[in-house]
């Protein structure tokens, strides 16, 4: 079986979307959250190879549990998620910690593309 992935995104479609990908691909998906404090919690519970992190999410931001997550585990690979491709947002997420940044529609490929790139 591939990586262990955590997805996270508040809404269930897109965390649908990128799950499909991700499984008929090999990977294996351990969790979901829908906001940014379930992220952090299922982090500690399920210690996934990857994270795919949606950036804007009530209760607790896609950037703050980046940024959560490092510090339980400075290794913690994470690729953000986002539909605005808003270049400051993108530029906060990787120096937050995130290692690669996909955009909303989701393009298979480039899901792929990122996720094979963040687990090198």
């Amino acid at each position: 079986m591939g990586a262990r992935v955590l997805v996270v995104d508040d809404a269930a479609f897109m965390r649908m979307m990128i799950k499909n990908i991700l499984t008929s691909n090999g990977y294996e998906v351990v969790g979901e959250a829908e906001n940014g404090v379930q992220a952090v919690e299922k982090y500690k519970e399920l210690k996934p190879d990857l994270v795919t992190m949606d950036i804007t999410m009530p209760e607790m931001d896609g950037i703050t549990a980046v940024k959560e997550i490092k510090k339980i585990d400075p290794n913690a690979r994470i690729i953000m998620c986002s539909a605005m491709g808003q270049q400051s947002m993108v530029i906060e997420a990787i120096q937050a910690g995130a290692k690669d940044f996909i955009v909303k529609p989701f393009n298979p490929q480039r899901v792929l593309e990122a996720v094979e790139k963040a687990l090198s």
